[in-house]
């Protein structure tokens, strides 16, 4: 069976004064203990004395068992693998931060390892070849992973490894080789595709339209018209006339804010 578990980043342990996403495990008598879920849930504390910048009345109301959120790292024993955190230190902006890190990060993980269970090989492998080269390179596999849905040659394509060969002569040599098998590559790119591809953003409006003028139904016409001469190919505008003066106008975008605000 290949081993499906792994850490998401190419370090093994977090850097101080870094923002991570944890899941309580337990709470003892000092404090509570978790779970680093970005770093292949490895163990870390938290002291009771980092929960809150306030006098602690509950602990109850301050951490639960099972509960996943942004702590800061205090300390890193390599060493031992002792990791100390900080709930009262994190400040907002690192909680959004980490935040939107981790929900990534969690897809990534996602489509790595359901290509390596699919394939039967080892997730680590995955990563050393394909994830943490695209973190390096993109700044994170996400935004690598957001180009493939279009242009996968163009980012899997450019991955290479080195392995060791035996030459004809009985010496060792280093070969570069493309780091993407094909099946790999495909089982990848499909996975990418279905979990990532934008779907289109419906939006209806349902309004009145009523002019009093003699010719008024013509300036109706008139203005229905223009309101489908406004959209494009990316975001159609279509009017239908319900029962007057009742109007139902209709559209879909890919863009979720900009096109809705627009619409609104």
């Amino acid at each position: 069976m290949p081993n499906l578990e792994c850490r998401m980043y190419e370090a093994k342990y977090p850097e101080v004064a870094m923002a991570v996403m944890i899941q309580v495990k337990n709470i003892a008598d000092m404090g509570a203990y978790v779970s680093l879920l970005e770093y292949n849930n490895i163990e870390g504390m938290i002291l009771f004395s980092e929960l809150s910048r306030r006098r602690i009345r509950s602990v109850s109301s301050l951490i639960k068992v099972g509960r996943q959120e942004p702590v800061m790292v205090l300390r890193v024993d390599r060493d031992k693998g002792y990791i100390d955190l900080s709930k009262r230190r994190v400040s907002e902006e690192d909680i959004q931060a980490c935040e939107e890190r981790y929900n990534k990060s969690k897809l990534v993980h996602s489509i790595m390892r359901h290509v390596a269970e699919t394939l039967d090989i080892d997730l680590e492998e995955l990563y050393i070849h394909i994830g943490w080269p695209l973190y390096r390179k993109y700044g994170h596999a996400f935004e690598a992973f957001k180009i493939i849905v279009t242009d996968p040659d163009s980012v899997l394509d450019s991955l290479t490894r080195e392995v060791k060969e035996v030459g004809p002569d009985g010496q060792e040599v280093t070969k570069v080789v493309p780091a993407v098998t094909p099946e790999v590559k495909d089982a990848l790119v499909k996975n990418i595709r279905r979990r990532m591809t934008p779907q289109p953003l419906k939006i209806r409006a349902d309004i009145e339209m009523k002019c009093f003028q003699f010719d008024g139904v013509l300036h109706i016409k008139e203005a229905m018209g223009k309101a489908e001469a406004a959209g494009n190919d990316e975001c159609p505008v279509k009017i239908k006339l319900v029962a007057p003066p009742l109007c139902v106008l209709t559209t879909q975008t890919l863009d979720k804010v900009h096109e809705t605000h627009c619409f609104l």
